[in-house]
C-alpha cells in the first residue's frame, strides 16, 4: 500500500482511469504509481512507457496472473 506524510497533496477521485486493469508490458496510459492486483507489489511508471513485464516478478498460482490498476494518478501542470 503506497504511504504519504503530507495528505494536502493528494486528492481523492472517482476518474475511470482508477478502474482499468492493464496486463503486463502494456503501454502506461497515466504517469502515476500501478498496483498489482494479485501480489500487491507497486511500481511507478510515466505515460507512454510500458508497465513490468510479465518476468518483472513471479506470481504463485492463488494470486493468478500479473496485472496493473492505477492507484496513484500524477498530475502535469504542462
Amino acid at each position: 500500500m503506497g504511504l504519504y506524510k503530507y495528505a494536502g497533496y493528494l486528492s481523492q477521485s472517482d476518474h475511470q482511469a482508477f478502474d482499468v486493469v492493464h496486463p503486463p508490458g502494456s503501454i502506461t496510459p497515466d504517469s502515476g504509481i500501478y498496483r498489482c492486483e494479485g501480489c500487491g507489489d507497486e511500481v511507478a511508471s510515466n505515460k507512454g512507457n510500458p508497465l513490468p513485464p510479465q518476468n518483472h516478478h513471479q506470481h504463485s498460482t492463488s494470486q493468478g496472473r500479473i496485472r496493473w490498476k492505477l492507484i496513484v494518478f500524477s498530475q502535469s501542470k504542462n
